[in-house]
């Protein structure tokens, strides 16, 4: 692990490692943060010119997306980190203007139909990951939200699922549906966990450590093919499509942005664009124009000789 010291040269007091001064930051910041090179900040540090270094950020910028070719939204997650480092922990406000997030093309989720979830869920293969899919689907969580699930998160008194520390370490109350209550107690007759609901069978690890959030990633990819669904699927797909048909039972948009804890309505106002209620509701002016019937129109791509 590189400490801050490392990076300037020098040791800071207080300051401590990287995982130190991002603990109280985000899961995936951290992560991101800690995939960083550690050949970029030694390049950086020994660099003999620090006018070189903003340059030098560029460079790994396009290399991220030229050469890895990442998607824009995963080099966002880098610069984040890097943004986070220099400005943030190194006090380096300059560098902002030189770590830009690159320009992500807005594209629609995918969304799957009540048919396909039903095919997705029906294809798990064992009751383990049956039921990770239908709690993904049942809750619209994100899936490390999903690992992270307690035991104790699951009150089937008040039929209520808490989301505890979820993105922005906010809190969160989710309605648990009877299908999945039922499916939750067979699987706990089966498995028997104790503090996890999915406990890790990582070997050498105590049942007392959650899965990884690629655990239920792999669980949605190997459900998805076998079920022969040709549309790319992943947790956050189950989400989406969970949102979606929320929509077109009739829930109204903040009701929605509660349950998925976005902090912008405009993010979830995206569903809109993917209900197919509120799409076919739309009266086209197409349907209303007076047109000829098709029947006597040519089948040919000649043109018409003029007399």
């Amino acid at each position: 692990m590189i400490t801050v010291g490392y990076i300037q040269g020098s040791s800071l007091e207080g300051a401590g490692t990287q995982n130190q001064i991002l603990e109280d930051f985000g899961v995936n910041v951290r992560r991101n943060h800690d995939k960083l090179p550690q050949a970029l900040f030694r390049q950086l540090q020994t660099s003999q010119r620090p006018q070189k270094r903003p340059n030098e950020l560029r460079t790994y910028q396009a290399y991220l997306l030229s050469e890895r070719k990442l998607t824009p939204g995963t080099v966002v997650n880098r610069v984040a980190a890097l943004r986070f480092f220099f400005v943030k922990t190194l006090k380096r406000h300059q560098f902002r203007e030189f770590l830009p997030y690159p320009r992500d093309r807005r594209r629609l989720p995918t969304v799957l139909s009540q048919e396909e979830v039903s095919q997705l869920i029906n294809a798990a293969g064992n009751l383990f990951r049956r039921t990770l899919l239908m709690t993904l689907y049942g809750t619209g969580m994100r899936r490390a939200e999903l690992a992270r699930l307690k035991i104790g998160d699951v009150d089937s008194q008040r039929m209520i699922i808490r989301v505890v520390e979820g993105k922005g370490d906010k809190d969160r109350d989710l309605p648990l549906s009877p299908a999945l209550l039922e499916t939750l107690r067979e699987y706990w007759l089966w498995r028997k966990p104790k503090l996890y609901m999915f406990p890790t069978r990582t070997r050498g690890r105590t049942l007392d450590q959650p899965i990884s959030d690629k655990t239920v990633w792999i669980a949605c990819s190997e459900a998805a093919h076998r079920a022969g669904i040709r549309k790319r699927v992943t947790p956050h797909t189950l989400r989406h499509s969970w949102a979606t048909h929320l929509l077109e039972a009739g829930t109204d948009l903040r009701t929605i942005q509660v349950l998925l804890g976005h902090g912008d309505l405009e993010t979830t106002a995206q569903y809109l664009h993917l209900s197919q209620r509120h799409l076919q509701a739309v009266t086209n002016p197409l349907d209303s124009l007076t047109l000829s019937s098709t029947q006597n129109i040519r089948r040919s791509f000649k043109r018409k000789k003029e007399k």
